[in-house]
């Protein structure tokens, strides 16, 4: 299913939770809106689940005004960070609540919902599980349950808001990628919310990344690291180097003296120069771009990272390096970027 979001505003009293916001999310496509608190992904997903109404916009399910259905119409399966099992329902029950409670018109029989039931049991690796309760489940094990029961009822969309937010770090990890194998088996529409861009990085077709009620930048998750649109989308995603810099005849000035970098076409001014730290090649001082004193190694093995503190204000930066870097605490160096991006400063 095609879902198309037009135009659409929100406003919670004073506050612009969504300003204008549009959005194309084609079939089969698992899309992750990406942006940190108040970014107004949230916000999108309720409407997009019927759970809040905008204030003004479109939003289409397959070219029909959803805001004309409620919640049970649209047919959305939604996954919630903290899983909502029914604690005294077994695995098994709680897949086949959403098909138990369907009008009688419209149920299974009941061998259909076994089947169906067990089917699901058995995409998510569950199916040794059934006759447990929720508390006798890893957290882990929970929201698959919870991905099982939003499947069961054969949604035209699935949501899922920050689905692995109250897991462990490991688990996370664990899950996500099979999330990924689980959406290539099945190919439902599917949009998820989350502020970890590595979980976005991973799973996601497209990435979304949202501030301030905006649209930032939509493309795929390689679009968005390797070219990034905006300021914030380059440091909220992936580690960057912000350094204050001044473009003067069209060359970038830092601590009072061109760095030989080129402007990019930005104008005269006050500017920003963005680094990823795999992107800043650590030299001898008589190469100076950026001059600096290394202040600090830390990390092993291919994470071993040096500090160093450039300029007269000894900014600190942190860049990578090879495990025999051959360096020292207090001795000088330079720093180069191979590849970097300037963008204007906000007035």
């Amino acid at each position: 299913m095609e879902i198309h979001i037009n135009n659409v505003t929100k406003r919670f009293n004073a506050f612009a939770a969504l300003a204008g916001v549009d959005l194309a999310i084609r079939s089969g496509e698992l899309v992750a809106l990406l942006g940190p608190s108040g970014s107004g992904k949230t916000t999108l997903l309720r409407i997009i689940a019927g759970l809040e109404w905008p204030d003004d916009g479109q939003v289409l399910f397959d070219g029909e005004d959803a805001l004309l259905r409620s919640v049970r119409e649209r047919n959305v399966g939604f996954v919630f960070q903290h899983y909502a099992l029914f604690r005294h329902l077994t695995v098994f029950e709680n897949v086949a609540f959403g098909l138990r409670v369907r009008p009688r018109s419209r149920r299974l029989p009941e061998a259909d919902i076994r089947n169906r039931v067990e089917q699901l049991l058995n995409l998510v690796q569950l199916q040794p599980l059934a006759g447990r309760y929720p508390a006798q489940l890893s957290g882990g094990q929970r929201q698959r349950v919870a991905l099982a029961r939003a499947l069961a009822v054969d949604p035209r969309v699935l949501l899922l808001d920050e689905p692995f937010g109250a897991l462990d770090a490991k688990v996370r990890k664990e899950l996500r990628r099979w999330l990924r194998q689980l959406h290539e088996e099945i190919h439902v529409t599917s949009v998820f919310v989350t502020h970890d861009q590595e979980e976005a990085l991973e799973v996601a077709d497209r990435i979304v990344v949202m501030d301030k009620g905006k649209i930032q930048q939509i493309g795929t998750p390689e679009d968005v690291y390797e070219h990034p649109a905006t300021a914030f989308v380059h440091e909220f995603i992936g580690e960057t180097i912000v350094l204050p810099v001044r473009i003067r005849d069209g060359f970038v000035q830092f601590d009072g003296r061109s760095i030989g970098l080129e402007s990019q076409g930005v104008r005269d001014g006050s500017a920003s120069l963005f680094v990823r730290p795999s992107e800043m090649i650590i030299g001898p001082p008589a190469d100076a771009l950026l001059g600096g004193v290394v202040k600090r190694i830390h990390g092993l093995g291919p994470s071993r990272r040096v500090e160093v503190a450039l300029g007269s204000a000894g900014a600190a930066v942190e860049v990578d390096a090879s495990h025999d870097c051959g360096l020292d605490p207090g001795q000088r160096v330079s720093l180069r970027p191979n590849r970097y991006r300037i963008f204007s400063a906000i007035p």
